[in-house]
């Protein structure tokens, strides 16, 4: 299937969840740039891509710093000729309270988890203008809606995406450029193995932590980041042309219920 062709997509984080998001809109025909720093998954990654053979650059890129992200941008509109999609999943997830997070680990967090957002939109709204219109995805977590204890920061951030998605889609939506977010419960990425890690120390079991995560949701399992990247990918296509300011949860019943057994 090629719903995407003539597209250029821009997706932010190369491990996890953007990992998956960029290769599945890279095979449904659109050109993808994916921007990260992890240096390991970046080169992974790219040969993923050459082996698949497909239309997949990964760049080299700290997307909290607006320099590095006007470059990234400019490269893409100059390799590919525009941008019509972006998907902000580029996250860190530091663990602790108000007391024992200090502000640098704060301030990081809300950096690379909001910060991003904003200068992606700061520099590639107006090349989505040029293209009369396009598409933000941006990534949250039902942290944002409802959390565990010794998490501020991370759910500070993702509760942030939630109200930074429906300004922009109002700001926006006179260019025709849509604007939601995602909300995943506990999904099999980096991200949840350094949970499994914090809880259960460095050498725990992380498929048995996994299980114990996935018994918490009523499906009884962990999301997949593919089944992430299929709703994403929905959301960036004309199928859903009349979407947007909305957050849609992927979370396998997670937030339905109130969590009383």
């Amino acid at each position: 299937m090629a719903e995407f062709t003539n597209k250029v997509a821009i997706v932010t984080g190369t491990t996890g969840i953007g990992r998956a998001v960029a290769l599945h809109l890279a095979r449904r025909g659109a050109a993808v740039a994916a921007l990260g720093i992890d240096a390991a998954a970046n080169v992974e990654l790219q040969q993923q891509a050459s082996t698949e053979r497909l239309p997949l650059i990964v760049l080299t890129a700290d997307v909290c710093m607006p320099d590095m992200v006007e470059s990234a941008l400019q490269e893409v509109v100059v390799g590919f000729g525009g941008v019509d999609i972006i998907v902000n999943a580029a996250a860190v997830h530091p663990y602790g309270d108000a007391t024992d997070t200090s502000f640098e680990t704060f301030m990081r967090c809300m950096a690379v988890n909001v910060g991003s957002i904003h200068l992606m939109a700061q520099f590639g709204v107006p090349e989505m203008r040029k293209r009369g219109g396009g598409v933000i995805v941006n990534l949250s977590s039902v942290q944002g809606h409802a959390c565990q204890q010794g998490v501020s920061a991370y759910v500070a951030s993702k509760g942030a995406i939630h109200a930074m998605t429906r300004a922009m889609a109002l700001d926006f939506a006179s260019d025709r450029i849509r604007v939601v977010s995602i909300s995943p419960g506990s999904v099999r990425t980096p991200i949840l193995e350094l949970a499994a890690r914090t809880f259960g120390g460095p050498d725990a079991d992380i498929d048995d932590a996994f299980r114990r995560f996935g018994e918490a949701h009523p499906l009884g399992r962990i999301g997949e980041p593919e089944e992430v990247a299929e709703l994403a990918a929905f959301l960036a296509s004309d199928k859903a042309a009349f979407i947007t300011g909305s957050d849609h949860r992927i979370d396998g019943g997670l937030t339905a219920g109130i969590g009383v057994k």
